[in-house]
């Protein structure tokens, strides 16, 4: 299934993308002070990445188990069908257009 693969590789481009976040999170910072808070800054933007990225690993992680469950592409609140070109669009989206609405 292209959709499963698909979502396998951005999983795995993911977890490559936060390991190496991880890795520059774990830097020494420079002991000289301008340069430190340059570094401090960078840290807090890579921070907010490595949030959105788990968030985003959960989502495919979630899809990936409605594929095998047999329930992807069905809002997980309504039961309606995810139409396609959201589902193109976000395609690890558990809601369809008016739930993700309601939702925001």
């Amino acid at each position: 299934m292209e959709i499963k693969r698909d979502l396998e590789d951005r999983r795995r481009g993911i977890e490559r993308r936060l390991a190496a976040i991880e890795s520059d999170l774990s830097k020494q910072l420079d002991p000289d002070s301008a340069d430190r808070a340059i570094e401090t800054e960078n840290d807090e933007v890579l921070m907010g990445m490595d949030r959105s990225g788990r968030e985003e690993l959960k989502a495919i992680s979630s899809a990936l188990d409605r594929i095998e469950s047999g329930t992807y592409g069905r809002c997980v609140l309504c039961g309606a069908e995810i139409g396609e070109q959201r589902l193109e669009a976000l395609p690890f989206s558990p809601y369809c257009v008016e739930c993700a609405r309601g939702a925001a």
